[in-house]
């Protein structure tokens, strides 16, 4: 006779959930499982997971604590779940999604199926040209200070399955554990890096923030990508006010409004007149600023539009620069390309989205660096980084898709030089 089990759970979501994280990827946890170890032992290592979460006595590893760069300086911890709790957390996930997707705010893009931050940013530019100002909000250490009471009050609204809402808390008190061993206690927040902590963010904030504003101050329309949130004012007065009444919002959900990264900013174009300081915000790796456009009529005009930020360019820069630390000359070209065409579809495909051309200029460096390694590679080039471009050009006729960038027209320059060698 099977033994009862404490709560029903499918083995088919199970499964599911394993086929998400699969696709995700990721590295190891604590116990330095990677997915392809997990998956040596599919049929056992599932089963595992199910009959404990079906029985109660599932618990989570400690969570890998690993510390990256920030962009504006500082780290900013990361928690890597093991391979077996990142699908515990996918089981869960998969269970509240359908609850909380139909009463999630419209204008919430982050973390969500079927929307993306491409949509936050056009969402974000339609109405900088309808609204003369913005409201550039940061919530200091966001994930890190998510207070686990309030928390469990927005999931009692949504779920009555006592399973989720106990392995949740688990999830949410597990202690990380550094390089060297060490255990940090956590009494607040939710790991970034998690599965679970995307849509437990994205719930809390629905309700400190989405739906107050809704309820409140409906005239104001907003983007929220996560934590990342834009809100649109039709007066400075009107921006200045928003900031002091969410200030005290965020300070009652125990949070609290990083007053060094928030801004007031004039959505500044040839039909906006006056000078009113700062002109321009990030959003999503994108900064909005007066920029060169030209109507259907070809007259040139200035309009407020987002391109690739200064801090996005750098990043890449200094990946570029990463790929030339060694001379790469033991490689063919069409190895070369391999190695760095995933990075450059990647920049396309999410940079040039919108004002593509301020992109294409850092692209263009990519040809310039691939004509220093030819002359590097062979000799009859060396000294002569022209002939070096000419002989590119000629790749590209011949195998234009060879590279990513040289797909959408940042090709190596023409130049009148014969053919060499």
């Amino acid at each position: 006779m099977q033994e009862a089990k404490s709560f029903t759970i499918s083995k088919h979501l199970v499964m599911e959930a394993w086929m998400r994280i699969k696709s995700n990827g990721g590295s190891a946890g604590i116990d330095k499982q990677s997915i392809e170890d997990f998956e040596k032992n599919l049929k056992d290592n599932l089963y595992r997971i199910w009959n404990r979460m079906s029985s109660g006595s599932y618990m989570p590893s400690a969570v890998k604590l690993v510390e990256i760069p920030k962009s504006g300086g500082g780290k900013r911890p990361l928690g890597i779940p093991t391979v077996s709790d990142r699908i515990a957390q996918m089981v869960v996930v998969k269970v509240l999604e359908p609850k909380l997707e139909p009463i999630f705010h419209n204008d919430s893009y982050g973390y969500r199926p079927r929307r993306s931050a491409h949509d936050a940013l056009a969402q974000a530019r339609e109405r900088c040209w309808k609204y003369d100002w913005v409201l550039d909000m940061d919530i200091k250490g966001f994930f890190d200070n998510i207070d686990h009471d309030l928390l469990n009050k927005a999931l009692l609204k949504h779920t009555e399955q006592n399973w989720v809402l106990l392995y949740i808390n688990r999830w949410l008190v597990v202690p990380y554990e550094t390089e060297k061993g060490e255990k940090i206690e956590r009494l607040k927040g939710v790991p970034q890096g998690s599965v679970i902590g995307p849509i437990l963010a994205n719930l809390f904030l629905h309700y400190a923030f989405d739906e107050w504003m809704a309820r409140n101050f409906r005239e104001i329309p907003f983007e929220r990508y996560a934590d990342d949130t834009i809100c649109h004012c039709r007066t400075q007065q009107e921006a200045v006010r928003m900031k002091e009444v969410i200030k005290e919002r965020l300070t009652a959900c125990k949070l609290e409004l990083n007053e060094n990264k928030t801004s007031i900013v004039y959505c500044k174009d040839s039909f906006r007149k006056g000078n009113h300081g700062n002109i321009e915000f990030d959003f999503l790796g994108y900064t909005f600023s007066p920029r060169h456009a030209k109507s259907k009529q070809g007259k040139r005009f200035l309009s407020f539009l987002p391109a690739i930020s200064t801090k996005a360019c750098k990043r890449i820069g200094e990946t570029m620069r990463s790929w030339w630390k060694t001379s790469g000359t033991d490689k063919s070209l069409k190895e070369i390309a391999e190695i760095i065409n995933p990075y450059l579809q990647g920049w396309i495909n999410y940079y040039g989205k919108f004002y593509k051309s301020e992109l294409y200029h850092l692209l263009y460096r990519v040809n310039q660096r691939l004509a220093i390694w030819v002359t590097k590679k062979f000799k009859r080039f060396r000294g002569h980084r022209r002939r070096a471009k000419h002989w590119l050009r000629e790749i590209y006729k011949s195998t234009p898709n060879m590279f990513a960038h040289w797909k959408y027209g940042i090709k190596p320059p023409q130049n009148t030089l014969r053919a060499t060698g």
